[in-house]
Order: C-alpha cells, then structure tokens, then sequence
C-alpha cells in the first residue's frame, strides 16, 4: 500500500444514503481475482443505462467532477454485503478518502485495510460539504498527521484511531506490519528450530 500523509484532491458529492455494495459494486462484476479493474464498474447501473451509455444525470459522469479523488455521501455508506471489492473498485477508480456521517462497519475497516481513509463527520459538516461540492468545485487538503481538513475557506479535525493512522501514514496492511518484524520472526525460528 501507498503511505497516506497529506493529500490534496477533488470533491465528488454522493448526497445519498444507505448506498450499499451492490451498488459501489454490482454483483456481476465480482468474478475478477485480481484488485484491478473494478473501477470502470463503479455505480454501473447509476452510471450507465441497459446499453453501456453514461448516463448524463449522474453527477460522477459530469465533467466537473473528472478526477474527483474524494468522495462525500450521505449516512450508512457502504452497508448490504460484506464484499471487499467495493472499496477496491473506489480506490481503482481514484478515490482515496471517503467522509460520510456513519459507514458500515465492515466496509469501514475494508476500506483502512485497502489503504482509503474513510472518516465519520457530524452531519451538518456533510451537509455544508455536500451543497458547497454540488454548486461549486470544492477542493480539500487532508492531512492524516495533523488530522485536519482544510481549505482557504474552513479547516475541520477528525478523529481516527491510532493503529489505522499508524496502518496508514505508514502505508502498512496486517502483512506488512508482520514483515516489519521479519528479522525477529526469523531469528525466533532459527534459534527455536521451527
């Protein structure tokens, strides 16, 4: 995984609630064994109409939003099934942080073990990022160390617990947190002959 420090980026507004994995991700989708390529089936049956057309009432089809790599949505982001290739097709498609005023809690950690920041704000901060993002191009700097988001024009802190920032700055997922202790794992087994 990339280490997440600081990052400046593009806010795409989701203002829906209890979008669930089928439709970050559909189901049809799932037959890849690899991490890549989800993201051109991101909210497919928003995004497209029955022939593979962009369907123009979709907002992440709106130029304006091209290169988005933020994503703001609405409460219960990310229930329904447990599947991991919703935050997968997020991050092939280019985002990397995800506020909402709750997740799931399985696609919450899904998304910190995949390397997205995902936040929980109040719901009056969603509200305000939402209707300044849909009227205007809203640009936001996040940084994870000093855990705060700004622009020009507001700064906001979050909270996060230690270990997911320590995951994350670090850009670690459970196996490279193990191998960072390689040296010791392997000493271990040599001097107890396992």
């Amino acid at each position: 995984m990339e280490p997440f420090k600081k990052m400046d980026g593009l806010v795409f507004p989701l203002n829906r609630s209890n979008v669930d994995t089928d439709q970050i991700i559909p189901k049809q989708f799932l037959k890849r064994i690899e991490r890549k390529g989800f993201g051109e089936c991101l909210f497919y049956h928003w995004r497209f109409d029955d022939n593979g057309q962009k369907k123009s009432d979709f907002p992440l089809n709106n130029p304006k939003y091209e290169g988005a790599s933020i994503l703001i949505a609405g409460p219960n982001f990310g229930c329904g099934s447990s599947r991991e290739h919703a935050p997968w097709a997020l991050q092939d498609y280019g985002f990397k942080v995800i506020f909402a005023p709750s997740f799931a809690d399985i696609f919450f950690n899904n998304c910190l073990k995949n390397g997205i920041l995902a936040v929980t704000l109040p719901e009056t901060v969603i509200a305000s990022l939402l209707d300044t993002a849909e009227k205007e191009q809203l640009h936001l700097t996040i940084d994870l160390e000093e855990q705060l988001i700004y622009n020009q024009q507001l700064s906001i802190d979050f909270e996060i617990d230690e270990y997911q920032k320590h995951m994350l700055i670090n850009g670690l997922d459970e196996i490279g947190l193990t191998l960072v202790h390689e040296d010791k794992i392997k000493n271990y087994e040599l001097t107890t002959g396992r």
